[in-house]
């Protein structure tokens, strides 16, 4: 019974990640960027002039990593760098025509499925999956925690 049980829930999580796969494809197909760049998108047309580190916190993931995917949709024309005017250190970021366009043909949540209807959960059941899953993570033995710093849109 429990292998069978183990194996319903293994279902599971090949749904989940086919309807993660889904989503990140058809944002690409809709406006030529991957999930991860849509959600940076989506936080500036929110509130722009955020900064690298603000980005990095906002998509919990490591401050490298967002810089190197607001490298790659500067260079796309999506996103422009801008000096503070208060504060000649600090660099803010801001959507660009492009950013705006590429944004309007995406397709939601600009967060992606899996962090949307994680959202949707009750405070206690995500307590209790988030526990849940660190039990999974410890019996993989070879899980490599830098992972969790990477958006799954890019691994």
């Amino acid at each position: 019974m429990p292998e069978q049980l183990a194996r319903d829930v293994l279902k599971k999580f090949r749904i989940i990640f086919g309807a993660v796969r889904q989503h990140f494809h058809a944002v690409e197909k809709a406006c030529g960027v991957s999930g991860a760049q849509v959600w940076v998108l989506a936080l500036l047309a929110e509130r722009p002039g955020m900064r690298v580190s603000e980005i990095a916190q906002a998509l919990s993931i490591h401050q490298s990593t967002a810089s190197n995917l607001l490298d790659k949709v500067e260079r796309a024309g999506l996103v422009r760098r801008r000096r503070s005017r208060t504060d000649q250190r600090v660099v803010e970021l801001y959507l660009t025509g492009a950013g705006e366009a590429a944004l309007a043909k995406a397709p939601r949540p600009f967060t992606g499925v899996l962090s949307h209807a994680l959202e949707q959960l009750p405070q206690a059941r995500l307590e209790r999956l988030s526990a849940d899953l660190a039990l999974i993570i410890g019996h993989l033995g070879q899980a490599d925690a830098r992972a969790a710093e990477e958006p799954l849109s890019e691994l």
